[in-house]
């Protein structure tokens, strides 16, 4: 039953309406609406006042000019100079519906909502005070003191500490400098990881210059550190060393369960120390986690991407079908049918390690099956391949590199003082070493055990033209960052 109390009270028997004034109290046994004026309809259960008034609900104190209760439903419309106050949370806005029965705020105008982990910014949605549970529509932001977030539709749970957003998601992480765009993601505020699929597209920005990555899937997680026993350990969402297909399979598995400690349940098994000469790992498809500081020595951060990984930056384009990277060496680190470019040179090979400076290459690692490709301003192709390739680069260019076999082979267009082609080298030895000016390949030098044939131009074999493998792949190439968003 539903209580009041006045100072004043007049009461029309044929309508069956009250209007009550001075320290007017209603309370229903659990919620209590205190207001100078406040006109009840007892046969609809209706009560309203429009001269300011609050509402106390336990440790939920809400204040506004006018409110429309409902007695049935325990319902509670708030208009104008709407106020929530709440030991975890501060709601302001223009028109707000609050159920006394289950503490749960509606939220039907713009909104501002602070907790004690941030601040969040909506026009739509539900919030369960007591629970901590929210669902948010009609693209909402979320800010804290490390991120920002927003996206059309956002489940929200502040005691697991984790956050999906679905449609058009945005991160921004400004502690690692990287933006996460992405149809849907999956945050673990608790365990500071993400997952993010249909679409996604990670942004590493850091001095005016960025890197896009894209696709199927991108992850990112913490590895802990333990400077008393000097080795590193795993949190319940790192995944290290795995199988590709159990790792995407788990992946994709949390994303339509929606949980996100899912991830590690499913791939924790086989946890190993990762080697950077694993070479059969590779070859398999391993993903290694080489995890990344994120500002600092106790935690380290790491990124992986899984399938038809794409990479632009205006000094060099990369694919590949999974990736590792980590901000604490910022290595790229490509696996299984790695591509990378670099203005005309393409360098291929099983498994492929990018070093870079400030989003810039610095040197390039490949390992088995190695191949390098240089078209010259005539369209020819200068080849080179062998077991490992080491290139080095100058301000994001390719300076020269180095390519190691059993032999190493190259084919290779000398042109004279005056930049004329005087034919076509086919040779081998243990080692190569190229060196480029000015982004033009310039000299080749071999070493050890060199076996070459020089061909006259009109006088080149059609078996002789392209090496082993020989393959342009220029369509596979990103030419610009937009394509990664399609």
């Amino acid at each position: 039953s539903v209580h009041t109390y006045a100072q004043y009270l007049k009461y029309i028997g044929n309508e069956r309406i009250a209007y009550l004034k001075r320290n007017v109290k209603l309370t229903d046994g659990k919620a209590v609406l205190n207001t100078n004026e406040l006109e009840y309809n007892l046969q609809t259960g209706i009560a309203k006042y429009s001269k300011g008034g609050k509402v106390v609900n336990g440790s939920t104190v809400l204040t506004s000019e006018d409110a429309v209760y409902y007695s049935d439903t325990k319902d509670v419309f708030f208009k104008k100079n709407v106020h929530l106050t709440d030991p975890k949370s501060d709601i302001v806005a223009d028109s707000l519906r609050y159920n006394t029965l289950f503490k749960e705020a509606y939220f039907i105008a713009p909104t501002r909502i602070k907790t004690q982990n941030g601040l969040i910014n909506t026009s739509s949605g539900t919030y369960n005070i007591e629970t901590g549970e929210a669902l948010f529509l009609n693209r909402t932001s979320i800010s804290d003191s490390t991120r920002f977030m927003s996206g059309d539709k956002i489940a929200f749970d502040e005691k697991s500490g984790t956050i999906e957003i679905e449609g058009r998601g945005k991160m921004v992480d400004s502690v690692n400098s990287v933006i996460v765009l992405g149809d849907n993601l999956l945050i673990d505020r608790n365990k500071n990881s993400f997952l993010a699929t249909r679409k996604p597209v990670m942004i590493l920005y850091k001095n005016n210059d960025s890197t896009y990555i894209s696709a199927d899937t991108l992850f990112s997680g913490l590895r802990k550190y333990d400077s008393s026993q000097n080795i590193m350990y795993n949190t319940a969402d790192t995944l290290v060393r795995q199988d590709s297909a159990t790792v995407t399979k788990a992946l994709t598995d949390s994303v339509y369960t929606g949980d996100s400690t899912g991830v590690a349940l499913k791939v924790k098994e086989s946890v190993k120390q990762q080697s950077d000469n694993d070479t059969t790992a590779a070859k398999k498809g391993t993903q290694y986690i080489d995890i990344s500081n994120s500002g600092s020595k106790d935690s380290i951060r790491y990124f992986i991407a899984f399938h038809h990984v794409r990479i632009f930056n205006d000094s060099l384009q990369a694919v590949s079908d999974s990736l590792h990277y980590s901000t604490e060496d910022s290595t790229f680190k490509l696996f299984k049918d790695p591509v990378f470019w670099n203005d005309r040179t393409q360098v291929s090979g099983d498994t492929m390690y990018l070093f870079t400076k400030n989003q810039k290459a610095e040197r390039l690692y490949v390992f088995n099956n190695g191949l390098v490709i240089n078209q010259t301003k005539e369209g020819l192709f200068n080849q080179m391949a062998g077991r490992t390739i080491n290139g080095y680069f100058n301000d994001g260019s390719i300076e020269n590199i180095r390519v190691k076999g059993t032999p190493a082979e190259s084919v290779f267009y000398p042109q004279d003082d005056d930049s004329a082609y005087i034919g076509m080298n086919r040779s081998s030895g243990d080692v190569i070493d190229i060196h480029f000016v000015k982004k033009e390949l310039n000299k080749i030098k071999f070493i050890n055990d060199v076996n070459g044939t020089l061909y006259p131009l009109n006088q080149i074999p059609a078996d002789a033209k392209f090496l082993k493998k020989f393959e342009w792949m220029d369509k596979r190439r990103p030419k610009n960052k937009l394509e990664l968003f399609e």
